[in-house]
């Protein structure tokens, strides 16, 4: 039951779930990438992240000296009936479709 209100507190804040739209659209994201679409500060994304990914939503790899974030392969069905529901309804919300067209724009900083 923890892991069910951890999965839906990580999903409540409006920065977090623009993360998760970016990565549903990118599939993949460079933290520089993020905070570049974002416009938020490096750490405040950070910080997001790590939450997100206490939270089992998102997965993080390293190259180098950047980190990449996707979201989870998870077998959780709540998890993958959440994404559904999020793919469906999130590409209609203005300030994701903004964060697209940013992402799209973006100007690759990391290299």
């Amino acid at each position: 039951m923890e892991s069910r209100a951890a999965l839906f507190k990580a999903l409540s804040e409006p920065a977090r779930l623009r993360i998760v739209a970016l990565l549903l659209h990118a599939g993949e994201c460079c933290v520089c990438d993020l905070v570049e679409v974002l416009e938020l500060p490096q750490s405040m994304v950070s910080r997001h992240l790590a939450y997100l990914r206490n939270a089992g939503v998102v997965a993080a790899r390293r190259e180098g000296a950047w980190m990449f974030y996707r979201l989870s392969d998870s077998s959780d069905a709540l998890q993958g009936a959440l994404r559904d529901l999020l793919a469906t309804h999130l590409p209609s919300d203005l300030i994701h479709a903004a964060d697209r067209e940013a992402f799209a724009r973006r100007t690759g900083v990391c290299g």
